[in-house]
């Protein structure tokens, strides 16, 4: 391999982090910008950054453990719940994501003819302003990890596993947010297929409660990796073994698709929205 194939290869996995890099203050701002004009009006405010969470986590656990009446052998039911809210969490979170991050790019027309700002941070422009539910419910976690007794040091891998969900979001939405410039029922195709995850995720449940039959199937789901991560380091107190490196390649391999993906398709926007 000669000297200029390296050097491209070399740019291809480098200009992501560079661009970001470069536009980091420019996003810090927009994010904060669009943090506040999302609750500007509401009675609440802020609050529903910790009420959202509170309202689901509260439906699993009715459903979960008063309807159904699942019972797991290694927690109680205060354990359980805390469990449910392992997987919660980043589910809400790529929820958000998806829900708001597909319609980036046809929802901010002004900001595409506006040479200032770089197209391609537009959808991580959204991705991170809709982390702010999983940061306040993160903190919730937290709170709930300490009286439960559950807190560990093994909490220190949470960074490294949401750095990799970041990384599959921010690819994810750059594919979904330029599809949606010309097709734009994907739009309204999101909101179903958020519904079809949520059903078939892990949230409260580990895979050591399903059927071997069905196993398996959790391979082809990115999500029950990236919860399954979460679940282990946060109430199991392991290392998550081999999901971890199959969710960190998923997210590696998402984050420079969508990057290129996204670079290919931004020059017909202007035309199209």
């Amino acid at each position: 391999m000669n000297k200029s194939a390296v050097s491209r290869l070399l740019g291809f996995f480098v200009a992501p982090f560079t661009q970001l890099h470069a536009c980091r203050r420019l996003l810090f701002r927009t994010v904060l910008t669009d943090v506040r004009s999302r609750f500007s009006g509401s009675i609440l405010g802020l609050f529903w950054l910790v009420l959202h969470p509170l309202l689901f986590l509260g439906a699993y656990a009715l459903v979960y453990l008063l309807i159904f009446k699942v019972r797991f052998q290694l927690f109680d039911s205060n354990e359980y719940v805390v469990l449910i809210f392992c997987g919660l969490i980043p589910f809400l979170g790529i929820a958000e994501a998806l829900g708001t991050g597909v319609g980036a790019v046809t929802s901010n027309r002004t900001l595409i003819k506006n040479t200032l700002f770089p197209i391609a941070m537009i959808p991580v422009k959204t991705v991170l302003a809709g982390q702010t539910v999983q940061l306040a419910g993160t903190m919730l976690l937290l709170v709930a990890l300490l009286l439960v007794g559950r807190l560990s040091l093994w909490i220190f891998w949470v960074p490294v596993i949401w750095m990799l969900q970041l990384l599959f979001m921010c690819g994810l939405v750059w594919i979904l947010s330029s599809l949606a410039v010309f097709f734009r029922d994907l739009q309204y195709m999101i909101a179903t297929l958020i519904l079809l995850l949520m059903m078939v995720s892990p949230i409260a449940y580990t895979p050591d409660m399903l059927p071997e039959g069905i196993r398996p199937l959790l391979w082809y789901n990115p999500l029950s990796h990236m919860i399954i991560c979460y679940q282990d380091v946060l109430m199991l107190h392991r290392f998550p073994g081999a999901q971890f490196w199959v969710f960190a390649a998923i997210s590696l391999f998402c984050f420079y698709f969508g990057h290129f993906f996204f670079s290919r398709l931004q020059k017909l926007f202007a035309d199209n929205i």
